[in-house]
């Protein structure tokens, strides 16, 4: 064939186009979205894709990055609470909760948790009590880990080392009692893959001025400390791990929990117990560093997806802010939707909207 006045092989034509799309054979790639973004825009020509956000659950269109050349999907949604009293259709009737521990969820659950004993206020001596969240795990023990095996360029004691360092992010940046009294999560941001330059740029520009597209909460759990403490030392978790065999023989790691964080007001001697309730999916590539540069124990983020609860809408400045009851009063969605916090029972994007504003959540 003729390409350019010139007769080349098809099969040198075709081996040609695949290393210059790959790159030198054998050697490892840096994780940069420039680089990819140079190379989509020579085939395809579509300009920077755009990941989107949702807010309470309103979703606005915002920048977006590549890592390994996928766009990073940023879900952000809200929900506010009903105005206090009787939640409808799940607290009627009222009821005694079963407080037996759940087992582990090892996957997607059916179907909402039961609405048994939901109309019972919390207290500080039981923060949990009348939610699902009373069958909850504490803490860690709430993340339930699959059994490791051989996958892609790990062998099967590696994956289980990388399964156990996911769950150690987990625990570092939305467990950690000083990264949730507003501390920057330094523990958490080490396991991230130092070459990895847009999450870097991101992680950089959230703790020094967040904002709508860096915002740190999409990771990480915090408050501020001035305008509240938590009620007790557990937050109450359900959530698993899961993992499969990426591109370029990664291990691709997801991971889908829920946070429960009671807390009271910082000062006064108000009794009340408001709970937030965050839900993240979060994946990541622990990488072959034959193809990926990286650095050891440290992975690269795919993407990241957050579902806040009584947890402040459309407020950007880095930190959960929790309404209690006299905030509460008149808060309620004006269209009717509404959404229960506890429902894992889908993805979080099932619960985008258009409409920018946000839903009434249906119980704490």
């Amino acid at each position: 064939m003729s390409r350019g006045g010139t007769s080349i092989p098809d099969d040198e034509w075709e081996r040609f186009l695949r290393e210059s799309e790959a790159g030198s054979p054998g050697a490892p790639e840096e994780p940069s979205a420039r680089a990819r973004m140079v190379t989509r825009r020579l085939q395809e020509e579509p300009g920077r894709p755009e990941a989107w956000r949702t807010y309470a659950p309103a979703r606005r269109r915002g920048k977006g990055w590549y890592v390994f050349g996928l766009a990073v999907a940023v879900v952000l949604l809200i929900a506010v609470f009903a105005a206090p009293g009787r939640i409808p259709g799940l607290s009627d009737g009222g009821g005694t909760a079963d407080t037996t521990p759940l087992a582990a969820e090892s996957e997607r659950p059916d179907g909402p948790p039961a609405a048994g004993g939901s109309d019972q206020e919390p207290t500080p001596a039981e923060p949990f009590r009348g939610s699902p969240a009373e069958r909850w795990s504490d803490g860690a023990a709430g993340i339930h880990l699959p059994q490791a095996r051989a996958t892609g360029w790990m062998s099967e004691a590696e994956v289980a080392r990388a399964l156990e360092r996911t769950r150690d992010f987990l625990v570092s940046s939305s467990l950690d009692s000083a990264v949730l009294s507003g501390e920057k999560p330094e523990k958490a941001i080490a396991l991230v893959n130092p070459h990895q330059t847009d999450v870097r740029a991101y992680l950089k520009r959230a703790f020094t001025a967040p904002d709508r597209e860096n915002d740190p909460l999409l990771l990480f759990s915090r408050f501020r400390s001035a305008e509240v403490r938590p009620v007790g030392d557990v937050v109450r978790t359900r959530g698993r791990i899961s993992f499969r065999e990426g591109e370029k023989g990664a291990v691709r790691v997801s991971a889908d929990v829920t946070y429960v964080y009671p807390v009271r007001r910082a000062s006064g001697n108000d009794d009340e117990v408001a709970r937030v309730i965050v839900r993240r999916e979060t994946v990541v590539n622990w990488d072959d560093p034959e193809k990926i540069v990286t650095e050891p124990g440290t992975f690269s983020i795919v993407s990241y997806k957050l579902d806040t609860t009584n947890g402040g809408c459309d407020v950007h400045d880095g930190y959960l802010h929790p309404a209690f009851r006299v905030d509460r009063t008149g808060a309620a969605s004006d269209d009717g939707r509404s959404v229960d916090p506890y429902d894992r029972s889908g993805p979080i994007e099932d619960r985008q909207r258009e409409d920018g504003r946000c839903d009434t959540a249906t119980r704490s």
